[in-house]
């Protein structure tokens, strides 16, 4: 993989990771559409610590708050601050994904990463995302978020392991569902994403670096994931301040029917 290809699938990871586009679809079509080598699930893993990153920095606020309020709950063992009831709400949350990920890691491997499989992906979230957007009506904020609702929302971030249902897709689309207001399903689906986020990485990114050694493209990518996350966390919060998720659902639809047609082109 040359130095190039590694900035361009970090840039594309690290927008598609947190926009509701989908990563994963995003990391195994680029390939595939370019005629380059697919680097495989572990390289794309290795640039999720560019988003790592952007997201830590960005909330840092937020996980400073949390990791007081954990000293907090194991000093007095009562949960009292919202930032205490949110910790448990992420932990919670997570629970599901990372058992998900542990039974199904070898699917999302190989058949999950099927250009089929991620076609039809990309259109049924899409429409479920536009759809739900669109009749969620009541908006409840961020502080509103219940046990109930992170476990439902924890549930929906196990699709996300099927390329082209997208992680922050399927968690934003369950959020509007449970009817937070757009910037708070947002903002809840990236806070959610870190503890994962982190929990693949420290799994994947050593596989990454026994194949192919910390390497001048794979720094270069996780750099430029880096960027573009901090460049996606800051667009999507601002736009869905003011905008719906349409134009997403939008994308996500075309980008399907490119990806139908080159797989009717190859034959």
């Amino acid at each position: 993989m040359t130095i190039f290809q590694a900035v361009v699938l970090g840039l594309v990871q690290g927008l598609a990771e947190l926009l509701p586009i989908s990563s994963s679809a995003h990391l195994a079509l680029t390939p595939y559409l370019l005629g380059w080598t697919d680097p495989g699930l572990a390289f794309d893993v290795a640039l999720h610590l560019g988003t790592l990153l952007a997201l830590g920095w960005y909330f840092r606020a937020e996980w400073i708050n949390m990791a007081k309020s954990a000293w907090h709950m194991a000093s007095t063992r009562r949960i009292e601050t919202i930032h205490d009831k949110r910790l448990i709400y992420l932990v919670v949350a997570t629970i599901p994904g990372g058992i998900g990920g542990l039974l199904l890691n070898d699917l999302a491997e190989t058949t999950f990463r099927s250009p089929t499989i991620i076609g039809v992906a990309l259109v049924v979230m899409g429409v479920l995302l536009w759809a739900v957007d669109r009749w969620s009506v009541r908006a409840r904020m961020l502080d509103e978020v219940t046990t109930r609702d992170a476990i439902i929302v924890g549930c929906a971030q196990v699709l996300a392991l099927i390329p082209g249902v997208s992680r922050s897709g399927s968690t934003i689309t369950a959020g509007r569902l449970l009817k937070l207001d757009r910037p708070s399903a947002a903002r809840f689906s990236f806070l959610m994403s870190m503890p994962i986020t982190l929990a693949a990485v420290i799994v994947k990114v050593p596989e990454a670096v026994r194949a192919e050694g910390i390497s001048a493209p794979l720094v270069a990518g996780v750099i430029a994931a880096a960027i573009s996350s901090w460049l996606a966390i800051t667009v999507l919060l601002r736009y869905v301040s003011k905008h719906s998720f349409g134009v997403f659902a939008v994308y996500r639809v075309v980008l399907a029917a490119v990806v139908f047609a080159t797989i009717a082109s190859r034959g």
